[in-house]
């Protein structure tokens, strides 16, 4: 449900981003930097989705053999009987947060990549090229996301007010209560999907990009 207007909104974040705290010189001397925070806006447009989404996602994955919601809607629905908007978006600073800081990853390594991987006296890496860069695009942007989505989930799934303060309570939780590697839990799993559903995002992008310029609408 989330993913088609998530990526629109994150790639038009990302424009909305360059236009802030890039130029061209930004690209032509890679100044990742400059990159990075264009990435990180993309977090600001995708969160009012995600987060919801992400808070209903969750809840539905823990819940036991006796299903208490029959379905996305229908937790949704209960949610929001039982604790309103806030309860539906539990987690909105933390998916914000989450999100702002791995497409600073993402989208600045994807750049720099890509450039590393265009041959000579091209524009541009071929089709091999922007499936290796965006690929691992995805893998550096869910290293550096996983501790905060870890902490993000256990914060949406836990019973109301165990954690005060939100995620900071949860960071030290985990601290206090289990190993530093508890933040890195599913990170295989993780980083395996990552590589081919971002490799093909970014081919996606690309051939997008192509065919809405070749037809006159840059």
């Amino acid at each position: 449900m989330g993913v088609i207007p998530m990526y629109a909104l994150c790639f038009f974040g990302y424009e909305i981003g360059k236009r802030l705290f890039t130029t061209e010189e930004s690209y032509r001397e890679l100044r990742l930097l400059d990159i990075a925070a264009a990435g990180a806006t993309s977090g600001l447009f995708t969160t009012p989705i995600l987060a919801p989404l992400e808070r209903i996602k969750c809840v539905l994955q823990v819940q036991g053999t006796e299903r208490k919601y029959s379905g996305t809607i229908d937790c949704g629905r209960q949610l929001l009987r039982q604790g309103g908007l806030a309860s539906l978006n539990r987690g909105f600073c933390a998916t914000m947060l989450r999100d702002s800081i791995a497409s600073a990853f993402y989208f600045s390594s994807y750049e720099w990549l890509k450039r590393s991987l265009t041959p000579e006296g091209k524009s541009s890496p071929g089709v091999g090229g922007t499936l290796v860069a965006g690929g691992t695009a995805g893998i550096l942007n869910w290293l550096f996301a996983i501790p905060i989505d870890t902490m993000k989930s256990r914060l949406q799934v836990a019973p109301e007010g165990k954690y005060a303060h939100g995620i900071r309570s949860v960071f030290f939780d985990i601290l206090k209560n289990e190993k530093p590697s508890a933040f890195f839990r599913g990170v295989g799993p993780i980083l395996i999907r990552a590589f081919p559903a971002n490799a093909a995002c970014f081919l996606g992008y690309e051939s997008a990009i192509k065919v809405l310029n070749f037809i006159g609408m840059p």
